[in-house]
């Protein structure tokens, strides 16, 4: 007798081939049937008239503190999430001296935007070692399987103390001590070694995250590391696809590729459209994709739908939160702040100002009403150009500056401005499309548990299915098939994971069943459900009537069922 059988669902086996009605069986966690009169099961799911999925292998998130704290991790598992990779972007919480938990604390505020309070308060650092905290991770049953990897600014602070986080060159002796610990940490169970090469990534002191500016050597010797432990993944957060091929440190794709080559390493990128290079991605995709003798590939990370921040009232931006009359009120409750912007005199007050806003990019935040898009509660990620603001004003015979003002006000001071800011350079995701298809790139960076108060991305999973495969009217669509696979098998087989990831017999049993006719995403909520009450953009979702881990059943219709069987994945299967 089987534990579960998921009856009569439309599978979409992760493989890419065509869906197909089918029961899937699963016993000891494991995929033990997949086809018709599977037999009895001391559980059933009804899924007439749904689609079931392997669950989603979500690799690009940063739950490095969350996860010491949160058994849920939403609101990733709020999208079928059964699996989630953190560690990413060269920044983490392992290796930790005991007087460095301040410092690692604000560096991951300052890159990933993770209120640093929430972070000091939810943390009980009981480890110091890489292979401690994968310990410490363990002590607590989870809804999802996690796995982590070791980052670059946590190592070299350990390593190096101050002159790491200052990022002046290692000694001999630095880079022998760094290696070792990667070689501990990949023998312990991280799936790879990860690092930041943007200079968009700052502590909150200003200082670029350690590793930004590594040379060859300590690249090469950390990725020999990574491979003489076992091998793995090398993510890197880069600037190449910002402004010049070759970037601000050199051709990174040919040190890339040379790595990846040499050691036999998967070499991971993030590759986005900037709105001043819209064709350059191609270039780079042909310089990295290309074939790599032995086991090595350089993979791009490209995302979803675009990088967009949302301007609110309760966000860490709008266009008038440097106004000297609004900053004398941002202090105030929202409900009084709303009931003090609604007054004329105030509203006023503020359109006459000159904004306190300095540089190109808060400029465009201060007055970009051509790339600004009311968000409204049925979320459009792929807005027509005429729904700017700046075209709906002007199509009202209004005043931009005002039209912003009152959808900010709108849902009692909820309203969003979605401002694209990645990836939809010529407004429409077709460039997005092709990357998606392209061979020499993969779905990523969801970015679930960062950002907390500007950007909320982690519900990538269930736009994937929603706009993708059924709601886009703006351009060709992915297959459900293809939408399935980008973030299942294809994610877990680049990262090593390949006890999962599709519907076969002996896969794992993690499993999504889905009323894809009534799937939908709700609009981003700021809580303030994080340790200290600090706040986080959430975004629910409706259709997912269950989530299953290793054959039990986590969330029914978007409740928690109190079933924890989520592990620490150690090391790749």
């Amino acid at each position: 007798m089987h534990d579960l059988v998921i009856r009569d669902g439309l599978v979409v086996d992760g493989t890419g081939t065509p869906a197909h009605r089918a029961d899937v069986a699963i016993t000891d966690g494991v995929i033990t049937a997949v086809g018709a009169d599977l037999g009895p099961a001391r559980q059933h799911i009804d899924a007439t008239g749904h689609l079931v999925t392997p669950g989603f292998v979500d690799v690009h998130t940063h739950y490095d503190g969350q996860a010491t704290w949160d058994p849920e991790l939403t609101p990733s598992a709020w999208h079928g999430v059964t699996t989630t990779v953190f560690g990413n972007c060269g920044v983490g919480f392992a290796p930790a001296r005991p007087d460095r938990h301040e410092w690692l604390i604000q560096l991951m505020e300052g890159v990933e935007d993770i209120p640093g309070a929430a972070l000091a308060d939810g943390i009980d650092w009981r480890w110091e070692t890489f292979p401690e905290y994968l310990d410490a991770l363990e002590e607590m049953p989870r809804v999802m399987d996690i796995a982590t990897q070791v980052p670059h600014g946590s190592v070299r602070a350990y390593v190096m103390g101050d002159r790491g986080a200052r990022n002046e060159d290692p000694t001999a002796a630095d880079l022998e001590a760094m290696a070792a610990i990667v070689t501990e940490a990949v023998r312990a169970g991280a799936l790879g070694f990860t690092t930041s090469r943007t200079m968009l990534h700052r502590a909150l002191d200003g200082e670029p995250v350690p590793g930004t500016f590594a040379g060859d050597e300590e690249i090469t010797t950390l990725g020999r590391a990574v491979a003489e432990a076992g091998g793995g993944v090398v993510e890197v957060a880069s600037d190449i696809g910002l402004g010049g091929l070759e970037g601000r440190f050199g051709n990174d794709v040919a040190w890339m590729r040379q790595l990846a080559e040499r050691y036999g390493l998967t070499v991971t990128y993030a590759l986005t459209q900037a709105d001043r290079h819209p064709d350059q991605w191609r270039e780079i995709l042909e310089d990295s994709s290309a074939p790599i003798d032995g086991d090595g590939r350089v993979v791009a990370q490209v995302a979803g739908r675009p990088a967009g921040l949302l301007l609110g009232l309760e966000t860490s931006l709008h266009p008038f939160k440097e106004h000297p009359t609004y900053r004398r009120l941002a202090h105030l409750p929202l409900a009084e702040r709303v009931a003090e912007l609604r007054r004329p005199e105030v509203e006023a007050a503020i359109l006459a100002e000159e904004t306190g806003f300095t540089g190109r990019f808060n400029h465009d935040i201060a007055h970009g009403f051509h790339k600004m898009y009311p968000l409204g509660t049925d979320p459009d990620y792929e807005p027509d150009p005429a729904d700017s603001v700046a075209e709906r004003a002007a199509t009202a015979g209004r005043d931009p500056y005002e039209y912003a003002y009152e959808t900010l006000l709108a849902d009692e001071g909820r309203g969003l401005l979605f401002f694209p800011l990645t990836d939809f350079a010529e407004h429409t995701l077709d460039p997005t499309l092709e990357r998606l298809r392209h061979p020499g790139a993969f779905l990523s960076l969801s970015d679930g548990g960062a950002h907390c108060r500007l950007i909320c991305d982690a519900s990538t999973p269930t736009f994937m299915l929603s706009h993708w495969t059924r709601d886009r009217s703006r351009g060709p669509k992915l297959t459900i098939e293809e939408a399935v696979k980008l973030q299942t098998s294809d994610t877990a087989s680049l990262y090593g994971l390949g006890d999962r990831g599709t519907l076969e017999v002996g896969r794992k049993g993690d499993v999504n069943v889905i009323d894809y006719d009534n799937l939908r995403l709700g609009p981003p909520r700021m809580v303030h459900d994080l340790p200290t009450g600090a706040p986080r953009l959430i975004q629910r979702a409706d259709g997912y009537r269950a989530t299953i881990v290793s054959g039990q059943v986590t969330w029914h219709d978007g409740q928690p069922t109190g079933a924890r069987p989520g592990v620490v994945l150690r090391g790749r299967r």
